[in-house]
């Protein structure tokens, strides 16, 4: 019988991560893909991201608005949770599939566990610096199939008492399509997005949401007045939705009519593939500039702790931690060639889809039971 799989997708980031995932489930005759579109996907300020989904050409696309501008993470999750739950109960799906630490993931694992639907959680087991940390360990907890991105990220999801025959070693997903030979060229993004700087950075800064608006609005203005004081070019993403978004954003108001930064709500994550891989480096605290930067080679500029514990300092050697001080990016900026590596890997080698769709195939995840039990260690 086909069995009924169910992406759940609310921001640019996790949607291609899942990618390759997606495409691999709805070719296969075994199984019925469908995918739950909510978060910033439906937001027109971020960019209305769901066009992007819609353009891939998938069967079955459900869009759900979950959130309004300066909504709270707590009402968001309650949303999705209402939203979420009436959808499956239609649906009846035999699996629901979540990404990451988003509240949309953590609402997807909660609705799957409280209706005795299989979850599988797709890079559970990392660890950062912000409240993302708890609600990725928490989805954790309400999941039944663990798919991580590496061997550290097992080992901390069997700390959280999972069993072992239900984690799986898949790498990150994204990096199947970070290897696909099928990127647009550097013109076609140039093109697109109307980017004609011979040389330039990458931005993407976030909130972190366990700090006053008057310290990130500091540090805000700190690395605006650093992007400036450079002199380089500057490719500029929106931050993601968390509180705290807007603050950033009013310091990017500082940056309209420069002709030295191009501004974006979103970009496609084929073509921002493309620009990560010729750019000089990336700048920020985005996981991009932490994980996917090293698959390139491409130095990156790490600031704050949002990925505090992201990384290894010791292996990421295309990696500068530093605060938000404009005059230690400043230096870090004018000395960021020296952080050019060879390009690696510790999140996969590309086949996470391959890996994925085989335990999809594998009897056992369908018929372990899914009332859950804490696997003390040592049992």
């Amino acid at each position: 019988m086909t069995k009924k799989v169910v992406f759940m997708t609310g921001t640019r980031a996790d949607y291609g991560k899942l990618k390759s995932l997606m495409r691999i489930v709805e070719a296969d005759p075994e199984f019925e893909m469908h995918i739950f579109v909510t978060g910033m996907h439906l937001l027109s300020k971020y960019g209305a991201t769901y066009r992007e989904i819609e353009k891939d050409n998938y069967k079955n696309i459900y869009k759900f608005v979950n959130q309004k501008e300066h909504q709270t993470m707590d009402i968001t999750l309650s949303n999705t949770i209402i939203g979420f739950s009436n959808y499956v109960s239609e649906l009846k799906p035999d699996l629901i599939i979540v990404h990451g630490d988003r509240v949309e993931a953590l609402a997807g694992a909660i609705v799957g566990a409280f209706n005795n639907i299989r979850v599988a959680h797709i890079e559970g087991g990392e660890i950062s610096g912000t409240i993302d940390e708890s609600i990725r360990h928490a989805i954790t907890k309400f999941a039944h199939i663990h798919l991580v991105a590496n061997e550290d990220a097992k080992k901390r999801v069997l700390q959280l008492g999972e069993k072992e025959n239900m984690v799986f070693v898949i790498g990150s997903p994204d990096i199947d399509v970070m290897f696909s030979r099928n990127l647009p060229t550097l013109e076609d993004v140039r093109r697109r997005y109307n980017i004609y700087f011979d040389n330039y950075g990458i931005v993407m800064y976030h909130p972190v949401t366990t700090e006053s608006a008057e310290n990130l609005r500091y540090k805000a203005k700190c690395l605006v007045d650093a992007l400036v004081l450079s002199g380089q070019n500057f490719v500029v993403i929106y931050p993601n939705n968390d509180e705290g978004t807007n603050i950033i954003l009013n310091e990017y108001e500082r940056l309209r009519g420069n002709e030295k930064f191009k501004i974006f709500p979103s970009i496609r994550f084929e073509y921002f593939l493309t620009l990560m891989k010729h750019c000089d480096f990336m700048i920020g605290n985005s996981s991009a500039g932490v994980r996917e930067s090293s698959v390139y080679g491409i130095p990156s500029i790490d600031l704050g702790n949002r990925q505090m514990n992201r990384y290894d300092a010791d292996k990421s050697k295309n990696i500068v931690n530093i605060p938000e001080d404009t005059d230690l990016i400043l230096d870090a900026i004018a000395n960021i060639s020296q952080y050019r590596t060879a390009p690696y890997s510790y999140f996969g080698n590309g086949d996470s889809d391959k890996l994925f769709i085989s335990i999809l195939k594998n009897e056992h995840i369908w018929t372990e039971h899914v009332q859950k039990c804490f696997v003390t260690s040592g049992d």
